[in-house]
Protein backbone atom coordinates (compact mmCIF):
# COMPACT_ATOMS: atom_id res chain seq x y z
CA UNK A 1 0.00 0.00 0.00
CA UNK A 2 1.22 3.55 -0.91
CA UNK A 3 -0.92 5.45 1.42
CA UNK A 4 0.88 7.87 4.34
CA UNK A 5 -0.64 7.13 7.58
CA UNK A 6 0.60 8.45 10.84
CA UNK A 7 0.08 9.67 14.47
CA UNK A 8 0.06 12.84 15.72
CA UNK A 9 0.53 13.98 18.60
CA UNK A 10 -0.27 17.57 19.67
CA UNK A 11 0.79 18.90 23.15
CA UNK A 12 -1.12 22.05 23.97
CA UNK A 13 0.29 24.55 26.62
CA UNK A 14 -1.33 24.36 29.49
CA UNK A 15 -5.13 25.21 29.29
CA UNK A 16 -5.27 25.39 26.06
CA UNK A 17 -6.44 21.59 24.73
CA UNK A 18 -10.19 22.65 24.25
CA UNK A 19 -8.63 25.70 21.48
CA UNK A 20 -6.41 23.00 19.71
CA UNK A 21 -8.97 20.47 19.70
CA UNK A 22 -11.56 22.72 18.00
CA UNK A 23 -9.42 24.00 15.18
CA UNK A 24 -8.46 20.17 15.33
CA UNK A 25 -12.22 19.32 14.51
CA UNK A 26 -12.73 21.87 11.94
CA UNK A 27 -9.93 20.47 9.78
CA UNK A 28 -11.78 17.23 10.22
CA UNK A 29 -14.83 18.24 9.13
CA UNK A 30 -13.52 20.39 6.15
CA UNK A 31 -11.28 17.01 5.54
CA UNK A 32 -14.86 15.05 4.78
CA UNK A 33 -15.13 16.56 1.26
CA UNK A 34 -11.45 15.93 0.52
CA UNK A 35 -11.57 12.41 -1.05
CA UNK A 36 -7.46 11.80 -0.94
CA UNK A 37 -7.96 11.93 3.11
CA UNK A 38 -9.42 8.64 3.79
CA UNK A 39 -9.06 8.79 7.52
CA UNK A 40 -8.58 11.73 10.18
CA UNK A 41 -9.58 11.33 13.56
CA UNK A 42 -9.32 13.39 16.67
CA UNK A 43 -8.67 11.56 19.67
CA UNK A 44 -7.84 12.79 23.33
CA UNK A 45 -5.69 11.01 26.23
CA UNK A 46 -7.46 9.79 29.07
CA UNK A 47 -3.55 9.97 30.69
CA UNK A 48 -2.04 13.50 29.32
CA UNK A 49 -4.37 16.49 30.23
CA UNK A 50 -2.28 18.22 27.70
CA UNK A 51 -2.27 16.14 24.86
CA UNK A 52 -4.57 15.56 21.14
CA UNK A 53 -4.17 12.79 18.83
CA UNK A 54 -4.55 12.78 15.47
CA UNK A 55 -4.95 9.70 13.69
CA UNK A 56 -4.47 10.54 9.62
CA UNK A 57 -4.35 8.29 6.14
CA UNK A 58 -4.28 9.96 3.04
CA UNK A 59 -4.17 8.22 0.15
CA UNK A 60 -0.61 9.23 -1.05
CA UNK A 61 1.86 10.86 0.82
CA UNK A 62 2.01 13.95 -2.32
CA UNK A 63 -1.91 14.24 -1.31
CA UNK A 64 -0.80 14.81 2.78
CA UNK A 65 1.97 17.19 1.47
CA UNK A 66 -0.41 18.93 -1.37
CA UNK A 67 -3.04 19.68 1.96
CA UNK A 68 -0.54 21.41 3.81
CA UNK A 69 -0.23 23.94 1.34
CA UNK A 70 -4.13 24.52 0.95
CA UNK A 71 -5.10 27.94 2.41
CA UNK A 72 -8.01 26.81 4.78
CA UNK A 73 -5.18 24.59 5.88
CA UNK A 74 -2.88 27.43 6.26
CA UNK A 75 -5.02 29.17 8.17
CA UNK A 76 -5.77 26.66 10.83
CA UNK A 77 -2.06 25.93 11.17
CA UNK A 78 -1.39 29.67 11.74
CA UNK A 79 -4.49 29.46 14.28
CA UNK A 80 -3.21 26.04 15.90
CA UNK A 81 0.64 27.25 16.27
CA UNK A 82 0.27 29.29 19.52
CA UNK A 83 -1.77 27.00 21.13
CA UNK A 84 1.09 23.98 20.83
CA UNK A 85 3.84 23.34 23.10
CA UNK A 86 5.08 20.25 21.18
CA UNK A 87 4.07 18.09 18.00
CA UNK A 88 5.85 14.69 17.59
CA UNK A 89 4.76 12.92 14.44
CA UNK A 90 4.57 8.80 14.15
CA UNK A 91 4.75 7.64 10.55
CA UNK A 92 3.50 4.72 9.69
CA UNK A 93 3.64 1.72 7.26
CA UNK A 94 -0.12 0.83 6.36
CA UNK A 95 -0.59 -2.70 5.76
CA UNK A 96 -4.53 -2.40 5.97
CA UNK A 97 -7.86 -3.56 8.06
CA UNK A 98 -11.19 -2.88 8.74
CA UNK A 99 -12.30 0.91 7.09
CA UNK A 100 -9.15 0.81 3.91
Amino acid sequence: MDKYAAYVKFTAKAGERDKLTNILMEAANAAQTVKECELYLINLSEKEPDAVWVTEVWSSADAHKASLDQPETRDSIARAMPLIAGVEAIPLNLLGGKGL
